[in-house]
């Protein structure tokens, strides 16, 4: 999941095995079938061999619609986004930004005039379709701005616009 949620993570073997407590063997194992299939490309940064999702394979944007689903983030965008008024941009911030699968999904809505006592009712009615909790934050385009600013290093990432 965190190679295809976010197509900019990239991450080495022992990386992968404090998250998944898993053997460097059989992590091991599972990137190369991957690289070979040609799901993921390596690159060597400093002493590390790095694995990043190949976003040029055939099945890489089936694969990431197929997480988008089962994490219950199509639900997100169909019952919250969509109905909110002025929204300009959604993001994914925290573990599901990093590509790693928790039961608190973090987001971000940014627009001018979002209504907010809709926003909860949406968010609690969403949380029992896909049995997750979600959290929250609402900032107008301005203030966004000064987000990206204060938390360099922590990148969002884009779930939605209104260019879309």
């Amino acid at each position: 999941m965190r190679f295809f949620l976010n197509s900019n993570e990239s991450s080495y073997l022992r990386n992968l095995e404090s998250d998944f407590s898993e053997s460097t063997n059989a992590i091991r194992q599972e990137l190369n079938r991957f690289e070979k299939a040609g799901l993921l490309n390596s690159f060597t940064q400093g002493n590390k061999k790095m694995f990043q999702a190949n976003t040029g394979h055939p099945l890489y944007k089936d694969i990431k619609n197929l997480l988008i689903k089962h994490i219950g983030l199509d639900q997100i965008i169909e019952k919250v986004i969509n109905r909110l008024g002025d929204l300009q941009e959604v993001y994914i911030v925290g573990d599901f930004a990093r590509g790693i699968d928790n039961s608190i999904i973090d987001l971000i809505f940014v627009g001018d005039n979002v209504n907010k006592s809709y926003l909860m009712k949406l968010v609690e009615k969403t949380e029992k379709l896909i049995k997750r909790k979600i959290r929250y934050l609402v900032y107008k385009v301005d203030e966004f701005e000064r987000y990206k600013i204060d938390n360099k290093g922590v990148e969002p990432l884009l779930l939605w616009n209104n260019k879309a």
